[in-house]
């Protein structure tokens, strides 16, 4: 396997990326959703409310916290997690800029 060039990039297009990546999985979709519908930060109830294991699930909060997408806070033995939007901003510009291309008359 050959070694990825990531100095290349820029830092804004390796958080993209990486955002991206941890966006890549439908479970981890489905967690962000569930906490976003919700008021305060979330301990257990993630593992009720999805058809995921609690090792699973716990995978991927880690990834998702990896990426910046979420935030936990430790309470006792178990972890809180709430929505962090902190790279929310990022992504939207990342979107726009695809959406408004500067070629326009491309592949027409």
């Amino acid at each position: 396997m050959g070694i990825t060039k990531t100095d290349t990039y820029t830092d804004q297009t390796l958080a993209v990326a990486s955002i991206f990546k941890a966006l890549g999985h439908p479970a981890r979709i489905a967690i962000l959703e569930f906490l976003a519908k919700q008021t305060s930060c979330i301990c257990g109830e993630i593992v009720a409310e999805l058809p995921l294991s609690q090792a699973s699930i716990s995978r991927h909060l880690v990834e998702l916290k990896a990426a910046g997408l979420i935030q936990g806070t430790i309470s006792g033995t178990s972890v809180c997690y709430c929505i962090n939007e902190t790279h929310f901003p990022l992504i939207n510009t990342f979107i726009q800029q695809l959406q408004t291309p500067t070629n326009q008359s491309c592949c027409s």
